[in-house]
């Protein structure tokens, strides 16, 4: 019996008892739906991370002192100069941060007010949408000049024909010179959620001291990260004058080793979640079998009568093998549909959008197959091996 024939009897089958085959897809439809949806999630998580990371800044080493910021700093602008001389440094911006109340004519914000630098876009990877950043005429003179991420911007309700025009911050008038390139990112830790000004405005109206809270720091080549990072370190001990048995007072952080860490967690959160959801598809299977064992029962006459007439054992074991893969099959397309479209779902409400890997449907295609294989090839046999004149006995 030809391979369409033997399709054509499965299908005929699964129309004549379509409750039953819709009742024994759905544990397929479930399983597959399940893995498809959470694999989906796990690379979607693990894209926004990568995204949120490397959106950090370029090739970032951040400095900031074991105590933490503010008055506990070891951190001076002194270092941040001192590591911008090293060989492999592409830029170096210190920072400074305190929250604020800006105003804008009517409108307020609560917000970050960032210290630092004209290094600062090429540290922290921002674009500036219109007007221009903090230059060294206005660090040097610690003029009241402001630039304004595009969430504050938007906040405030200023736009591109607003710059030059005079904002609160603090209590004191600033000048807006610029506005910053939207990077994308809500909640606690917008990274658009800000005010920058020159560090020594800073330092001189809001915070008072020279310690500074952090130092971000651009290494020219990525295969130089750890290199970069061990001459920084060198050099801060030597300019703490800490002896060598002495704890460092200050951290150093690879943007690259961190990257990869979540990078893995992520990956292998994926994988276990995709191994727990695959459990719903042996379940699946069980009942995929069960039904198949069911329908060997009651189809005894009908498999007597075709052994009688000429069909062969294998025969047999094909159309029952057939159909418990068209079965499975089935139900693993259309768990597939339902679960990017549970993942797309996840995706909109979480914030990174639809993630579509071509390599988990055809890992779910191959599973819901081989369940019908694994679960089907018993109740294949068993038919198979019927006797045909018992089989015709049967009542």
């Amino acid at each position: 019996m030809s391979l369409g024939e033997l399709l054509r009897l499965s299908l005929s089958r699964l129309r004549t008892h379509r409750l039953r085959a819709a009742l024994t897809m759905l544990g397929v439809i479930i399983g597959v739906a399940s893995v498809v949806a959470l694999v989906g999630v796990g690379q979607g998580t693990t894209t926004n991370i990568t995204n949120r990371l490397a959106g950090l800044g370029t090739n970032l080493l951040t400095i900031s002192p074991t105590g933490g910021g503010g008055g506990t700093s070891t951190l001076t602008l002194g270092d941040a100069d001192a590591i911008a001389e090293l060989a492999a440094i592409g830029g170096v911006a210190p920072e400074i941060s305190t929250n604020l109340t800006v105003l804008a004519g009517a409108e307020s914000a609560d917000t970050t007010v960032v210290g630092t630098t004209p290094a600062y876009p090429t540290v922290r990877a921002y674009d500036v949408w219109q007007g221009t950043f903090l230059t060294g005429v206005s660090l040097e003179n610690d003029l009241r000049v402001a630039v304004l991420g595009a969430t504050t911007a938007t906040t405030l309700g200023l736009g591109a024909s607003d710059l030059g025009t005079e904002i609160s911050v603090g209590g004191l008038p600033f000048r807006v010179i610029g506005i910053l390139q939207p990077k994308g990112g809500t909640g606690f830790q917008d990274p658009d959620d800000q005010v920058i000004v020159p560090i020594g405005a800073v330092q001189k109206y809001f915070v008072g001291g020279d310690s500074v809270r952090t130092i971000g720091v651009s290494v020219s080549d990525q295969a130089q990260m750890t290199a970069a990072s061990a001459e920084i370190t060198t050099l801060l001990r030597d300019r703490h004058e800490l002896a060598a048995t002495d704890n460092a007072d200050f951290n150093v952080f690879n943007q690259t080793q961190l990257l990869e860490a979540a990078s893995s967690i992520s990956e292998t959160l994926t994988l276990l979640l995709g191994g727990i959801a695959s459990i719903s598809l042996i379940v699946g299977g069980i009942g995929i079998m069960n039904i198949m064992l069911v329908s060997v029962r009651e189809r005894t006459r009908e498999i007597g009568i075709r052994k009688a007439i000429g069909a062969r054992g294998r025969d047999i074991l094909a159309q029952f093998l057939v159909e418990a893969l068209t079965l499975s099959l089935l139900g693993g397309l259309i768990g597939i549909v339902v679960g990017l479209a549970v993942s797309a779902a996840i995706g909109q409400l979480a914030g990174w959008g639809f993630t579509f890997n071509p390599v988990t449907i055809a890992v779910a295609v191959l599973f819901s197959l081989a369940v019908g294989v694994v679960f089907g090839v018993w109740p294949a046999r068993q038919a198979a091996r019927l006797d045909p004149i018992s089989a015709l006995r049967y009542e």
